[in-house]
């Protein structure tokens, strides 16, 4: 039952290739070090060069920039497989790629593509995503940081909270209110009053670097504007679906780390003379989990095959992402309920995957959020910030 009703059978042979390639990488190179680096609250950046090497920053990004050029059904059999890993892994990889790269080369002009672009996938260039405020998060309309135009360029003040690769990051794609509405700005982390502080004393995305961004009267001149976010908030928030893609598949990574293990510790484990596996109960809740992993396994390809057509609306990605955190986070609880004690153990790998998605369902859209981003699209009433 490796493949999830033939699951490998809908997959191209080069997808195949890109997912075997990443899950051999995962269980030599990750798999051995990310329990050390969860617990000591550190990224392990030696990952990066990595991960470059293999193609994976940027892959969806055109190869004349620098990209793998490579489908929607690779990206996201490739953030599966990482997240199987760890989800700090997975987002190191979605934030350089879906967050930093993307509006980049959706938003940014032909110069700003042509020197950021190669060397993000190169690694030479790590970048972080700049929306989230401290008192900003699901409305980021209501953003306090702003920009004013000067002569030559603009002056940037506010702060972002929450921010994935923020202190180890070369650059930040920031967003901020203009007098014309909220613009793109490519900051660089020389910039004269920009400062990094790092967030510390987290229960969850141990081995994910996640700081503030502060910008105090930074200058920011003309040429790191990126002119294409002229449409607004819409521009930040596309950013956002693309991200939200990876993650629904990369939620189903853990969630099958999870249940790989408790399967595995359930046919081993023997209590009252049989495996844990021989009892109905636990078979119960094997099988749900299982059922789900399927589930969404087939809803992910089928949106990633409608992302590769163009026909991916927005809400769709919301469902999945949705789905997929949601079913994931019951999953690894179950599989810590199946372990006993060992299911709180490091060691066994369960306990580390149900914190992270802790984090996982929140962030790029709450549940909450998710709901009423479908809920409008299936009932055309809009129910954000509705007054009781």
């Amino acid at each position: 039952m490796d493949s999830f009703l033939y699951f490998d059978e809908l997959l191209q042979a080069e997808e195949k290739l890109i997912r075997d390639s990443v899950r051999q990488f995962v269980k030599v190179e990750i798999l051995p070090s990310i329990m050390d680096a969860y617990e000591q609250g550190e990224f392990p950046q030696g990952y990066i060069a990595k991960l470059a090497d293999m193609g994976l920053l940027g892959m969806s990004i055109p190869i004349e920039y620098g990209g793998g050029g490579l489908n929607a059904v690779s990206y996201g059999l490739v953030c599966q497989e990482l997240e199987y890993g760890d989800s700090a892994i997975r987002s190191f990889v979605s934030v350089q790629s879906s967050l930093c790269m993307y509006p980049i080369y959706a938003f940014g002009n032909e110069q700003q593509k042509r020197h950021y672009l190669p060397l993000m996938s190169q690694g030479t260039c790590i970048g972080c995503f700049g929306l989230t405020e401290a008192n900003s998060g699901s409305d980021p309309g209501s953003m306090n940081t702003h920009a004013e135009k000067v002569k030559d360029g603009w002056v940037l003040n506010g702060s972002k909270m929450w921010i994935t690769n923020a202190p180890i990051a070369d650059m930040a794609i920031v967003w901020a209110k203009t007098v014309d509405g909220v613009r793109g700005f490519i900051v660089e982390k020389t910039v004269k009053g920009f400062s990094r502080n790092t967030i510390k004393h987290k229960g969850s995305l141990r081995a994910s670097m996640t700081g503030e961004l502060v910008f105090d009267n930074c200058f920011i001149p003309e040429e790191q504007l990126l002119p294409g976010s002229a449409q607004g908030l819409s521009a930040a928030l596309s950013c956002l679906t693309q991200a939200r893609f990876g993650i629904a598949w990369g939620a189903m990574g853990a969630a099958l780390a999870c249940y790989e293990r408790a399967l595995n510790y359930c046919k081993q484990r023997k209590q009252f003379n049989k495996p844990l596996a021989a009892f109905q109960l636990v078979q119960k809740d094997l099988v749900d989990m299982y059922l789900e992993i399927v589930k969404a396994q087939y809803l992910n390809l089928q949106l990633a095959h409608l992302k590769d057509n163009n026909k991916a609306h927005y809400s769709f990605v919301s469902l999945a992402k949705m789905n997929a955190c949601k079913e994931a986070l019951k999953i690894a609880r179950m599989a810590r309920n199946l372990l006993g004690a060992n299911g709180i153990s490091y060691e066994f790998d369960v306990i580390r995957h149900m914190n992270n998605l802790e984090s996982v369902f929140t962030y790029e859209g709450t549940d909450n959020i998710h709901h009423l981003i479908v809920g409008k699209a299936i009932t055309g009433s809009d129910a954000f910030g509705a007054m009781p």
